[in-house]
């Protein structure tokens, strides 16, 4: 769980090469440090309160955990740590058959990606203060919140926890519906309360690095491994199953992306493999504990595809989601929380049957109220959490700062300096005329020396 616990963290700075590769240059450091500020912000705040509200005690209805329960992670360490010879035996917090601890690092890591995952959807125009902001409310109200709906199970970290866990019985094994429809509906909201970049859509914006992207792509789909497979809690055969359709289910959906891609533009793309892969991965991560490996693949390939095409819907719509979070996240959310009720069969470790295995409709309206739940309830708050922080901060960086370049604005930084190149050292500078040389030959031997 430890070693789980680093991939799923390895992601966040994977998704922050996957996005900054996708901007112009100019943006290339805002891009990944919103990224990268998601682990500063969330790490403290999942300690303070968030563990709490997630996983604490059930306050209202399925809707909340007791924010003071485990405030400042109170009551989950203290103890005795290792066994001694003739001492008393360990004794310290457990979730299951692993320490407390553990357990709050791992779930963590999820709060920390989910609130990266919204910045792609704002590229190019969000100020960097402002993003802070938006992100700490978000999670405080929206993410914590739903984790404790999903993932806050009765009789574990507490006696009473979340409805879509325990009173829908919605499959939802690493976080489809806490993770990526939440994600991606808040990031609709802001993209839609920020506007369009200027020049969107006529003017060109593609990726200024696809080595930065496929590099990303990489670790996210590494770090993905621990994401769902280290949701088993224990490395054991529902592990196994859900790291086997992991891999397959991902390399299907890439597939499928550069079929449509091939069909439909005439040649595959290196930035369209990288979407295809994190479509898949998404797709997956609800229902990767419910398919059998044949489903994972189906699922997949439908993912794949689906979201090759939903992509598009930005331009036909009228809403700048830059890096398609919505297309990828939102719509691969739901097609993976969704297609559960189809592909579901209970051989596998969620057992249930979907439609395709006798299980008639049942198994299906639970993953669609819980899918679409979710997507109501992010989107509605996170419009609201977006209009305050805009009132009261504002929310673009100016004109000229937006033309010019948001990371020499922000952070008065570039992500590629090449005045660098011109300097010292003789690189890119011209060759000295016959004056120039003349002169240096009376320049004393010690000048510019100390002493």
């Amino acid at each position: 769980m430890l070693a789980s616990s680093a991939l799923v963290l390895l992601m966040t700075p994977g998704l922050a090469f996957f996005y900054g590769g996708m901007v112009r240059s100019k943006s290339v450091l805002n891009m990944m440090m919103m990224s990268i500020s998601s682990l500063g912000l969330v790490g403290v705040l999942w300690v303070l309160y968030g563990y709490s509200v997630a996983f604490g005690n059930d306050v209202g209805g399925g809707l909340l955990g007791n924010p003071a329960q485990y405030a400042g992670l109170k009551g989950l360490f203290g103890g005795t740590y290792l066994a001694t010879d003739g001492g008393p035996p360990v004794d310290i917090p457990l979730v299951g058959t692993i320490p407390a601890t553990v357990f709050v690092a791992f779930q963590a890591m999820f709060a920390i990606i989910t609130v990266a995952l919204i910045s792609g959807a704002a590229a190019d125009r969000l100020r960097f203060g402002p993003w802070l902001v938006f992100a700490g409310l978000w999670a405080t109200i929206v993410y914590f919140p739903v984790a404790h709906w999903v993932f806050s199970f009765d009789g574990g970290t507490a006696e009473t926890g979340g409805w879509i866990a325990n009173s829908l019985k919605a499959v939802d094994f690493a976080g489809g519906t806490a993770v990526h429809i939440n994600a991606g509906a808040a990031a609709l909201a802001l993209c839609l309360v920020l506007g369009k970049r200027r020049g969107w859509p006529k003017e060109p914006m593609r990726p200024h690095n696809l080595t930065l992207v496929m590099l990303g792509a990489g670790l996210l789909w590494f770090g993905w491994f621990g994401f769902n497979a280290g949701s088993a809690v224990g490395s054991n055969g529902v592990s196994g199953i859900t790291f086997v359709n992991t891999l397959v289910a991902t390399s299907a959906a890439m597939l499928a992306w550069l079929l449509v891609e091939r069909l439909r533009d005439g040649k595959p793309t290196s930035l369209g493999a990288a979407s295809g892969v994190v479509a898949g991965l998404v797709a997956i991560t609800p229902s990767c504990s419910a398919v059998s490996p044949l489903g994972a693949i189906a699922l997949g390939a439908i993912a794949g595809a689906v979201c090759a095409l939903a992509v598009g819907l930005k331009y036909r719509l009228g809403f700048d989601d830059s890096l398609d979070v919505v297309g990828v996240h939102l719509v691969g959310g739901l097609v993976g929380t969704i297609l559960v009720g189809f592909f579901a069969t209970s051989a596998a470790p969620a057992g249930v049957d979907g439609l395709f295995y006798g299980g008639g409709l049942d198994q299906l309206w639970r993953q669609a109220v819980g899918g679409f739940a979710v997507l109501a309830f992010s989107f509605v708050v996170s419009m609201i959490i977006a209009y305050i922080v805009k009132a009261v901060f504002g929310l673009r960086v100016t004109p000229e700062a937006e033309v010019h370049g948001i990371d020499e604005s922000e952070h008065a930084e570039t992500g590629y300096d090449f005045a660098g190149l011109r300097g010292g050292g003789g690189l890119g500078t011209p060759r000295p005329d016959a004056a120039t040389a003349a002169a240096a030959e009376h320049v004393p031997a010690g000048a510019g020396k100390e002493g």
